[in-house]
């Protein structure tokens, strides 16, 4: 017989579903890995603890929860206290498993360390609880825990990298209520988009499949999208208390220097600022009602302030997981705050859709490459050119010029329709480029200036041009 842990804890109609649907896969399945889904803001930490306590009391075995980072553990730890569940974390100083407790909080090298030196038995835990288990880090643990029921939980169940599927870990998925429920039942905050088209095509994919911080650097700290963005927060967002996300520490720290010129309550925060420094960051824009923070990794996970009214995205990323979870940091509900405004810099809620809107997570998780194909895809994701802008002060360069982007996969297309080689493509593009220049100057110095003000955007042609040349040989490519 089981402990009688008692549940201080109340919950929500959609979480009591999910948490009777959790523990009937666990009673009525021989599949152990199972994962769970529940947007940003829909309390999956309270629903876990209270999974974690329902197990303890029927089972009576050792829960371990495991979380990427330190905040993670201590928000963790507490809110199992909330739930009624006595619990330890397991740190680089703390003490092993012990008999007197049943659930431990730990960081996933930390376990690792406490497994490889023997110093905890793996045989003694029934349940492995894996909060934000679409980090790759959590794979290195699973195969140490073969008899524990394995439960992932994630706000977006799909795997930045495709090579490493999700469901090549989990057996099956159990999905929550959507963001649009969410928000329709007065769980979240009504969001309000503002998309400011960016030109994209000087960013550079890193080997991970997202935007490099030095090309994110080279372009986010630019004046031109300083002046964006200054113009961005002016417009929607004054006086407002605001979070800016960003690629690169260069980036924010330019953001600082411009807000604080424009005279704006401004503060940056990156993962290397120092424990005290930021907790002292945080308590002062927790207490400043206009406050700016500008961010670098640090605040899309574990950070939970309601009273944020803006997020700005000064970035753009390929990941759908950082767009929801950047994006959640602003939907918390409060009695005086209804809605939230949410300002894109990056093309990208042309690339994943509006953050309310439904995702089939099932699809993605059992189909992750069609899925991935999909984002890859939409208008504006910088691999495809449906929506190709360029910056404003290219565009000022050239005010005769009425379009200037130029559909190379369109182009390349039609050529093969019609049994064009393909390099007409190429030619059709320079020719559209020769006539901006010339329709905008007098002399052919001018023009030739033009022509090299235009090397960025003619590089990304090219490259667009060698993605639509599948079969050629890599040669040719180069």
């Amino acid at each position: 017989m089981g402990k009688t842990l008692q549940s201080k804890t109340s919950f929500y109609g959609y979480q009591e579903r999910d948490i009777d649907a959790i523990f009937e896969e666990i009673a009525n399945t021989s599949k152990s890995r199972l994962l769970y889904q529940l947007p940003t803001g829909g309390g999956k930490t309270v629903v876990y603890s209270e999974i974690a306590r329902r197990f303890i009391e029927q089972f009576n075995k050792t829960v371990v929860i495991l979380t990427h980072r330190k905040e993670l553990c201590t928000q963790t730890s507490a809110t199992l206290k909330k739930t009624g569940v006595e619990n330890r974390i397991i740190s680089s100083t703390s003490s092993n498993f012990k008999t007197d407790c049943n659930c431990y909080v730990a960081m996933v090298e930390t376990l690792r360390n406490r497994i490889k030196s023997k110093k905890v038995k793996v045989q003694d835990v029934g349940l492995v609880i894996i909060d934000e288990a679409h980090h790759n880090s959590f794979r290195k643990l699973m195969g140490s825990f073969k008899k524990a029921f394995i439960i992932g939980v994630t706000a977006t169940p799909f795997s930045s990298d495709v090579s490493k599927p999700m469901k090549k870990q989990y057996k099956s998925l159990i999905t929550g209520e959507d963001i649009a429920s969410l928000i329709a039942n007065g769980f979240l905050a009504q969001p309000q988009s503002v998309a400011y088209e960016v030109e994209l095509n000087t960013l550079k994919t890193g080997i991970h499949g997202d935007y490099t911080v030095s090309s994110s650097n080279e372009l986010y700290s630019s004046p031109a999208m300083l002046d964006l963005l200054l113009q961005a927060y002016t417009e929607n967002a004054s006086g407002k208390k605001t979070l800016i996300f960003n690629n690169g520490i260069e980036t924010s720290l330019k953001v600082c220097e411009a807000f604080k010129a424009a005279g704006i309550a401004i503060k940056h925060l990156d993962n290397k600022t120092p424990n005290q420094e930021r907790k002292e960051i945080l308590q002062w824009f927790k207490r400043t009602k206009n406050a700016v923070l500008t961010s670098v990794s640090i605040l899309t996970t574990g950070f939970d302030e309601p009273s944020v009214r803006n997020v700005i995205l000064n970035r753009a990323t390929t990941s759908i997981t950082l767009y929801h979870q950047m994006i959640g940091r602003g939907s918390r509900k409060l009695a005086s705050k209804k809605a939230f405004t949410i300002i894109d810099l990056g093309n990208n809620i042309q690339r994943f859709g509006e953050w309310q809107d439904q995702v089939d997570w099932k699809f993605a998780f059992e189909h992750p490459e069609v899925f991935a194909k999909q984002m890859q895809y939409q208008p504006g994701s910088g691999s495809s050119v449906q929506s190709h802008a360029l910056l404003a002060e290219l565009r000022a360069m050239f005010p005769k010029t009425l379009e200037m982007t130029f559909d190379i996969e369109s182009y390349y297309q039609e050529a093969i329709h019609t049994d064009k080689k393909p390099k007409t493509v190429i030619q059709q593009s320079v020719r559209q480029q020769a006539k901006m220049c010339l329709e905008n100057v007098e002399t052919l110095s001018q023009a030739i200036s033009l022509a090299e003000a235009l090397a960025p955007e003619i590089e990304w042609r090219v490259k667009q041009y060698v993605k639509c040349l599948d079969n050629a040989s890599k040669n040719y490519k180069e």
